[in-house]
């Protein structure tokens, strides 16, 4: 394909969809608690790569942006075409990143530097600022995430459980309180006022470009 993720598709949502159980979209008055159960299962879907007892790699080309960078960064490893795009535009308006994982790969400053901004940075920029492992030019993507995971699969597979299990214990009990905030406030970013300018700006041209104006 064209990229790793793009993240949720969110056309149908903001253009206009169905309010029912089958859809996040909700009647008014908006309650935060639904929302919060609709977003937080999809969070726990993405943090099965974190608890997996197995060593995760990602392998990004094209994009990991949105939802797409929620799942790139809740993996153990991240390799990146130097070329590839990653980064989370929601933040401008309309999103939190409900995994959180910015901060705990970056620290403070340069998680802020991107959810501040909602910027995407090249492979090449993320590697720099340590958001990710490495970043090599695409045509060497393959054989450089395979050369990894074959480096890794020579380690018994109850010593890359436990060493996993210890690393991810050493942020996991901050990690789940700055989430469940996290899920929370992604629900009221797309009912703020700017929120609901958003969706009704994307019934009106299209989310294509009512993204492109965010």
């Amino acid at each position: 394909g064209r990229a790793f993720c793009a993240g949720y598709d969110l056309k149908e949502y903001s253009e206009g969809s169905p309010v029912g159980d089958a859809s996040p979209n909700q009647g008014m008055p908006w309650d935060p608690t639904v929302d919060f159960h609709f977003m937080w299962a999809n969070t726990q879907d993405f943090m099965s790569l974190w608890h997996s007892f197995k060593p995760t790699i990602c392998k990004v080309h094209g994009f990991a942006v949105a939802g797409g960078s929620d799942i790139a960064l809740r993996c153990d490893l991240v390799v990146m075409a130097e070329d590839a795009k990653i980064g989370y535009p929601p933040a401008r308006v309309w999103g939190c990143p409900t995994t959180a994982m910015w901060t705990f790969r970056l620290g403070p400053e340069r998680a802020k530097r991107m959810l501040l901004t909602g910027d995407l940075i090249t492979g090449t920029e993320a590697a720099q600022m340590g958001l990710v492992l490495r970043a090599v030019p695409v045509d060497q993507l393959d054989a450089t995430v395979l050369e990894l995971a074959r480096r890794m699969s020579s380690v018994p597979r109850n010593q890359l459980m436990m060493q996993k299990m210890v690393i991810n214990q050493s942020i996991e009990a901050s990690m789940a309180a700055t989430q469940r905030l996290a899920t929370f406030f992604d629900g009221v970013t797309r009912h703020s006022p700017e929120g609901m300018w958003f969706k009704a700006r994307a019934e009106e041209v299209g989310f294509a470009q009512a993204v492109k104006e965010r």
